[in-house]
């Protein structure tokens, strides 16, 4: 006969041993997930643009939203060194209008700009081309209703909802490619950006471009325009300034077709509209020094001399206070151009010992 005053016990036993086979066998899928991710800490740190926004312990009147044509272009730091605007650019590679508007609203959830500055390069994109780009922009976002939304309104067709939610089941296969950053960077992944500035110090000077085919269509995609409107009324109902930007980069080339429907948009709308190719003169632009791709995109010095010229304008269009006699965010701003000025000048010194950066080199 069994005896019931131990049964009990056991079933307890049993319970007690399950749950910690149970615990176990999570901890060693969220240990093998965080090892497998892409920590972005070697020669592509783009990936790790996003994420870095929500260490922020102060708010900024100035939000910055696209792809490389902010992040690779505009200085934060040189923003507040020359005119006191607290800003962060919520950039990320091939950032698609729709995501920069769910961004927007991300940003919403935590503070209210005074003004948004917008790249409109990427009006002429209607769908992602490449599942890397939006890993690297939605991956790096807070669970939130406003990422579950940009993930339905932007995933490409052979993306998954679940491998977000579960990124193992996406990135299973990448223990053939595990480095070293992957277990240097398992607990925490360094500091890449200067509130989004991408910031590179080598030089190469412009070159040659191929030849711009003519397009049959130059209409913006549906999708692109009826986001940028959405981002246009978010900002409305929040009294939030909007700017519309564009970098004074030499290629891809920016067509006419495309500079007449921004325009006229802003017109319609009265919204101030920046397009910096003609006036790279004005700005003081040398391709020859101050690009570090042949013209694509401005290296720190390039990146500089735009940021002057944008925070002036910035600063009597939207009215953006000078924050540099408030004590408390004069600290915090101090701790960014030490590491700012740090980064600079290693690179620098690494760009007059090897002629290039080691970190950015091809493998």
């Amino acid at each position: 006969m069994t005896d019931k005053r131990a049964a009990g016990p056991i079933r307890a036993a049993w319970w007690v041993r399950a749950a910690v086979c149970f615990t176990a066998a999570l901890a060693v899928l969220w240990a093998l997930q965080r090892l497998l991710v892409p920590k972005y800490m070697g020669r592509v740190v783009e990936g790790n643009l996003i994420s870095e926004y929500y260490q922020e312990t102060s708010p900024h009147d100035l939000v910055i939203l696209g792809d490389c044509e902010v992040y690779e272009n505009i200085s934060p730091v040189i923003l507040w060194e020359e005119f006191g605007i607290t800003s962060y650019i919520r950039g990320s590679a091939q950032q698609l209008i729709p995501q920069s508007y769910y961004l927007l609203e991300d940003t919403l959830r935590r503070e209210r700009p005074k003004a948004v500055l917008l790249s409109v390069a990427a009006m002429q994109e209607g769908e992602q081309t490449n599942e890397a780009y939006n890993r690297m922009t939605m991956e790096g976002m807070e669970w939130s209703g406003v990422k579950l939304r940009a993930l339905q309104a932007t995933m490409m067709d052979e993306e998954s909802l679940v491998e977000y939610v579960f990124p193992l089941l996406r990135y299973h296969s990448r223990f053939k490619e595990l480095g070293r950053e992957d277990f240097r960077y398992f607990w925490k992944r360094g500091k890449v950006s200067h509130n989004g500035y991408y910031m590179r110090a080598d030089v190469r000077p412009l070159g040659d471009f191929p030849t711009e085919r003519r397009l049959a269509d130059y209409r913006f995609p549906p999708v692109s325009a009826e986001y940028l409107e959405r981002i246009r009324l978010l900002c409305e109902r929040e009294g939030i300034r909007l700017v519309l930007f564009k970098a004074p980069s030499l290629y891809p080339a920016w067509h006419d077709q495309w500079e007449a429907q921004v325009q006229a948009y802003a017109d319609e709308h009265g919204l101030a509209y920046v397009n910096c190719i003609p006036r790279i003169g004005e700005i003081g632009l040398d391709f020859n020094r101050d690009t570090y791709d042949g013209g694509l995109h401005m290296n720190v010095y390039g990146a500089e001399k735009l940021t002057k010229y944008l925070g002036s304008f910035l600063k009597e269009e939207c009215e953006l206070a000078d924050h540099r006699g408030e004590q408390d965010l004069a600290g915090i701003w101090q701790e960014k151009i030490r590491f700012y000025d740090a980064m600079k000048a290693g690179q620098e010194a690494d760009v007059r010992e090897y002629g290039y950066l080691p970190q950015f080199a091809e493998d």
